[in-house]
């Protein structure tokens, strides 16, 4: 059944109620909680609750058979030459990027019969995680007593900087150094990157994305949400030693699977007071913004068919998050909620105040209490210029002025650590639709002029006594930034060339940029503070409830696990599991509406009998799963790869906040699915040969 809004929302409401009763603080786990850190994994609980044992060579076969998109999404090594595994919406990105007039990748599909005709993604960056290493010690000795919160985050980011650049210069990795527990800890990761990135295989959009956002974060699911990419070293296939192997059947029902990706970011360890911000300013700031911007998207899509390709990619991803920030939301909203995580947060406080040595951490609260109050004075009032060129633009000019600096005092961005991948996405080949950006700007102009008010002085200097559409349209028909070449040239020219600039991006990046620095600094302190208080929560539940817990998502390799079950919703049991005669029938039952036509090359191998309908299609697991984790693989303990992330139902939209596996449900899509669909649907039969192998 497709909700509509009003039964998406009674659904939340019932599922947050339902959620109330659970242990909300971290350390207090509900059934298969968690996002677990490799080098810490719940080797015990793994063992009493389901008699497996993850053993160190298991934990590292997982870990480097793993990958890392730095669009935003997980995927992982299905062969030995290369080939890697991700969601269609992950690959969107690039799919976009690659596609033009005449031939359109996103919704048509693509197939390279051989390896001369893969196609080469513009910018595209995979990371390979290689090494963890616990570095708290050396961060936190940096930030040494009386200094304050602005002196704290300047000295923290320089020990952060010092420790990139020195693993960085010793391994030639990509060293990144992750904050976890809110600040408790800090990890050093070491990614090797792949930059030459290829397509291999696409389905179309009408098998990937079938049932559109009516569909979306529902269940059951129809969708083929995968496409297939190449590593390439040295002009040749990469070879590749920690790879999935393909299982040759799949999961079971009730069999404990493993989701092994990034997730983005949660909030669990987040204070009552964190979290109202969160519910009465954060949230409904974003939801307005993405609502504004879905609306403008759809209007630039009815000038045409170029047009609704143009506007596509970013205006899924707003109704996305629109959707997920709305069950976010919605749970938030919900006073059942925030009460059971005021009670939790009541019971800590207490064994704190009780215990002499614990003291000292009562204070932590009220400080992150008295930062959302600063935070909520000032939201909406920064320069919020959010568009492709205008970055560009001021990535160039704040560059030119990092690079003055030592790479330890730069901002994170600019760091001698981060360059390669700065400048890879900095001078992209990737088109630019300059008239879909000319409306982006200019709505994103009128929005600051609404916030500031109209009398702003920056306003004022931004608009230049024209109207924000005019204003728009200036900025972009008068600049070269489009132009990748040109923009080698301005970062060969470094600040020389940026003061010389006549381009109308450039100038207006140099004349909002003393603003955005100062937002920089007091968020940065902001940060700091809050940072310093969550590290003191931390170890106070560390002394009051134990070290084996998880730290909230960071978009950095963890991994969940459960088994794959179905559930009760409405009286009514859903399976664990769809099928291909489901989705024909899904179609059937929805015949007419958009989204809802599977491609014609499905019908084609219907009517030919050369796909078996009951194959498993889509199927669900209780894994603790986040944005981010799509495109992660699923695998089973024999480390063979069942199935592949993409969604969660409606149901575990709190989990940003909260996890339970009462409904809420990981969304993948089944092993025997994807490969019966590029041998049978598709006819290519090499590249099914070549998976898992």
């Amino acid at each position: 059944m497709n909700f509509g809004i009003p039964d998406f929302m009674s659904t939340l409401t019932r599922v947050s109620k339902a959620l109330a009763m659970l242990p909300l603080l971290m350390g207090t786990l509900a059934a298969d909680e968690g996002m677990w850190l490799f080098n810490d994994l719940p080797v015990k609980h793994l063992k009493d609750k389901y008699g497996f044992t993850p053993t160190p060579e298991w934990s590292e076969h997982v870990m480097k058979s793993c990958v890392r998109f730095n669009v935003g999404g997980s995927a992982s090594f299905i062969s030995s030459n290369g080939l890697v595994l991700t969601n269609h919406h992950v690959g969107s990105d690039t799919l976009f990027k690659l596609s033009n007039e005449e031939n359109d990748y996103y919704n048509d599909g693509f197939l390279a019969k051989n390896f001369g005709e893969e196609l080469k993604a513009p910018d595209l960056e995979l990371n390979q995680l290689l090494n963890i290493k616990d570095v708290t010690a050396q961060v936190n000795a940096a930030v040494t007593p009386g200094l304050s919160a602005a002196e704290a985050a300047k000295a923290r980011r320089a020990a952060i900087a010092n420790i990139e650049k020195q693993a960085t210069d010793e391994s030639g990795l990509r060293s990144n150094v992750v904050t976890l527990y809110g600040g408790g800890r800090y990890h050093l990761y070491q990614y090797k990157k792949y930059t030459d990135v290829r397509l291999v295989w696409s389905p179309e959009a009408n098998a990937a994305f079938f049932g559109g956002d009516a569909d979306n974060f529902e269940y059951p699911r129809y969708c083929l949400d995968a496409c297939i990419f190449r590593v390439y070293e040295d002009g040749k296939p990469a070879k590749i030693e920690h790879f999935l192997k393909w299982s040759p059947n799949g999961p079971a029902d009730k069999e404990l699977v493993f989701v092994a990706g990034n997730p983005g970011r949660t909030s669990r360890i987040f204070t009552v007071a964190a979290l109202k911000h969160q519910r009465d300013v954060r949230l409904p700031y974003i939801l307005d913004f993405i609502r504004r911007r879905e609306v403008l998207l759809q209007q630039f899509a009815l000038q045409g068919k170029e047009s609704a390709r143009r506007a596509h990619d970013g205006l899924f991803g707003f109704q996305n998050g629109r959707k997920a920030r709305m069950g976010m939301l919605q749970g938030l909203q919900d006073p059942a909620v925030m009460s059971a995580k005021e009670q939790a947060e009541a019971d800590l406080l207490a064994k704190i105040e009780a215990d002499p040595k614990l003291r000292k951490y009562a204070g932590a609260w009220e400080k992150i209490a008295d930062v959302q109050k600063r935070r909520a004075a000032t939201q909406g009032m920064g320069v919020n210029l959010n568009e492709q060129l205008f970055n560009l633009a001021q990535q160039l000019v704040q560059m030119a002025e990092e690079d003055k600096k030592p790479s330890a005092e730069r901002m994170p961005a600019y760091r001698d650590s981060n360059r390669a991948s700065l400048e890879q996405q900095l001078f992209s080949t990737a088109p630019v639709y300059k008239d879909l950006e000319q409306v982006i700007i200019s709505d994103l102009i009128s929005r600051m002029v609404e916030k500031r008010g109209g009398d702003d002085e920056l306003c004022q200097k931004i608009l230049a006594g024209k109207s924000p559409i005019d204003r728009g349209e200036e900025l972009i028909s008068g600049t070269k930034m489009d132009d990748p070449e040109f923009r080698k040239t301005l970062a060969a020219g470094g600040s020389k060339a940026i003061e010389a600039s006549t381009d109308p991006l450039i100038q207006l990046a140099r004349m909002v940029d003393s603003e955005v620095r100062a937002e920089q600094l007091a968020g940065d302190e902001l940060a700091e503070i809050e940072r310093q208080a969550y590290a003191q929560i931390a170890e106070a539940q560390f002394a009051t409830q134990g070290t084996s817990t998880y730290p909230d998502a960071t978009f950095s390799l963890r991994l969940a696990f459960g088994p794959v079950l179905g559930y009760t919703e409405k009286g009514k049991e859903i399976p664990s599991m769809t099928n291909f005669g489901g989705a024909f029938q899904h179609e059937a039952a929805h015949a007419g509406q958009e989204y809802f036509d599977l491609p014609k090359s499905w019908h084609v191998a219907r009517d030919a009998k050369k796909i078996d309908l009951a194959t498993p299609y889509n199927f669900v697991c209780t894994a603790d799963i986040i944005g981010g984790n799509s495109g992660s693989p699923v695998i089973n303990e024999k480390m063979e790869l069942v199935g592949l992330i993409f969604d969660g139902n409606i149901q575990s939209l709190t989990a940003d906040y909260l996890y339970s596996d009462r409904q809420g449900r990981a969304t993948s899509v089944h092993s025997n699915a994807i490969r019966d669909a590029i041998r049978n649907i598709y006819g290519a039969d090499s590249l099914a040969d070549q998976l898992g192998k």
